[in-house]
């Protein structure tokens, strides 16, 4: 199921302080979980369960951040992270990743492949709230 938001130019503006979060995993309910999570936040919310689907809704929706699982099937999400960064749009979207890969040289990939964050599975709720809020992690959060 993905969250089909209406075109970027018929949305209200989002509340101060909210952002357009986009989750991007194919365990469906990950992705809506995270999704209820986001929205009781106050932010609106879109997802995908693969990296074609979230490439194509990420021109649409036009998020301030995308939450992105690397394991992703097809397109995996080291390469969107590095299609994303190549489209100017979104060039200053905050990329986090989120996904069960902790090993240094997966920190080393994310990094490579553009990411801003990397967070391991299961994720510190209060430190992606933090993220989400802040646009970057707190500097004690385990990320």
């Amino acid at each position: 199921m993905t969250s089909e938001p209406p075109p970027a130019s018929l949305k209200a503006p989002v509340a101060a302080g909210a952002r357009r979060v986009l989750i991007v995993d194919d365990n469906v309910d990950a992705a809506q979980s995270m999704a209820l999570l986001a929205e009781t936040w106050g932010h609106e919310v879109a997802t995908a369960q693969d990296g074609d689907e979230a490439l194509l809704l990420a021109e649409r929706f036009l998020p301030d951040t995308a939450l992105v699982d690397i394991g992703l099937p097809g397109i995996d999400g080291y390469e969107l992270g590095r299609r994303l960064r190549r489209e100017p749009r979104h060039r200053e979207m905050h990329l986090v990743a989120m996904t069960g890969y902790g090993r240094p040289e997966d920190r080393e990939a994310a990094r490579a492949a553009g990411f801003d964050v990397h967070m391991v599975k299961p994720v510190d709720i209060d430190a992606l709230q933090h993220l989400l809020a802040n646009g970057r992690p707190r500097s004690d959060a385990p990320v």
